[in-house]
């Protein structure tokens, strides 16, 4: 029996009731289940496509109507050159789009190893830091909530300032959902006078790691870790660093422009060069063949386009929101609480 039928069987017969932490994931699937979906939505597709749509249409048209129907000139290019062109293209948007999936894989892997270092970090500090002195319990278990609310903080802090866009990332496109970057989901985690400083930062969520290295010292000083420990939970923090400046690596250094603008510039002529084969041998029918053929290597252009920078808050971006929310989620678990954050409001199914 699956688990929707068992939901129904509850609410009928009253004889199962979930734990709550299997609703919690269970409505979190629900919301995010179209992202697994093979199948795009086609007003997504059309979103991004309808400008190119309509110009391949309207030249099709045109072509057919000059050539075909009014019999003016004579509109036929022979099919060798467009098959070499199609050839090349292939080739070309297929080295693209290998090179841009890889940057984006890269980023998924990246934040799956902030993912397990935020557990190492909760299970070391609530491990390594402690005291034999009953009187000092509370401050201490007061620090290991410290320590670990700030990793939360830190964590929804790298997410905002990765999607911060740089202007020449810029498509000129309008998206088609963009979610909240704001540095307000900090706030819970930190003090509102270090939530004052870290909002003036230059790189916020460096701040915070340097901020844990400052409590780690003093915690050390008064014997709360001695100091291999102490070693041990900065190497921890130095993974967090390296992981932060990977990925500002892939933010800051984006795919070579050439490709970019040459597919654009090749995708365009290709489909400018279409209706002129196909007139002569099927006639109307021209019209919605090359439309169809455009449309497939401007999707294929545009897979690679929109993939090769994955933290631009944008709908094919890894989806960090939705990986925040877990690291939270299971450092809450690890400390024993149970206010587990809520899953975000994703609209039609997309998960940032």
């Amino acid at each position: 029996m699956d688990m929707s039928s068992l939901f129904w069987y509850s609410k009928n017969y009253k004889f199962y009731q979930p734990p709550p932490t299997i609703v919690y994931f269970s409505s979190l699937l629900e919301k995010i289940s179209m992202l697994v979906y093979r199948q795009l939505k086609w007003s997504i597709i059309f979103h991004y496509t309808w400008p190119s749509l309509l110009y391949y249409f309207f030249l099709s048209l045109s072509v057919f109507l000059i050539h075909d129907y009014f019999e003016l000139i004579r509109l036929h290019i022979p099919f060798n050159i467009i098959a070499a062109l199609s050839t090349a293209l292939a080739i070309f948007l297929g080295f693209k789009n290998n090179n841009a999936y890889d940057r984006w894989w890269e980023a998924r892997q990246i934040w799956g190893l902030l993912v397990n270092y935020s557990r190492v970090w909760a299970r070391e500090v609530m491990l390594l830091i402690s005291s034999p002195d009953v009187a000092i319990q509370e401050e201490i278990k007061q620090l290991h909530k410290k320590l670990i609310y700030r990793h939360i903080g830190f964590v929804h802090g790298l997410r905002v300032f990765l999607r911060r866009q740089h202007h020449y990332n810029k498509s000129g496109l309008q998206e088609y959902y963009e979610g909240p970057n704001e540095y307000s989901d900090v706030k819970d985690f930190v003090s509102a006078s270090e939530f004052e400083e870290f909002s003036h930062k230059n790189n916020p969520p460096n701040f915070l790691i340097e901020q844990q290295g400052v409590d780690l010292k003093k915690a050390m000083d008064k014997g709360w870790i001695n100091e291999y420990f102490f070693v041990r939970l900065e190497e921890t923090l130095i993974e967090f660093n390296n992981i932060q400046g990977r990925c500002e690596r892939i933010k800051n250094t984006p795919l070579p422009r050439q490709y970019s603008s040459f597919s654009k510039v090749f995708v365009f002529i290709h489909a400018s060069v279409l209706p002129f084969v196909f007139i002569e041998e099927l006639g109307w029918l021209s019209i919605p063949f090359s439309v169809i053929i455009s449309f497939v290597f401007r999707c294929l252009d545009l897979m690679g386009e929109r993939a090769e920078d994955p933290f631009e808050n944008r709908i094919e971006d890894v989806p960090l929101t939705a990986l925040s929310i877990a690291i939270e989620t299971n450092l809450k678990e690890q400390m024993g609480e149970t206010d587990f954050p809520k899953p975000k409001d994703y609209y039609a199914g997309i998960v940032l």
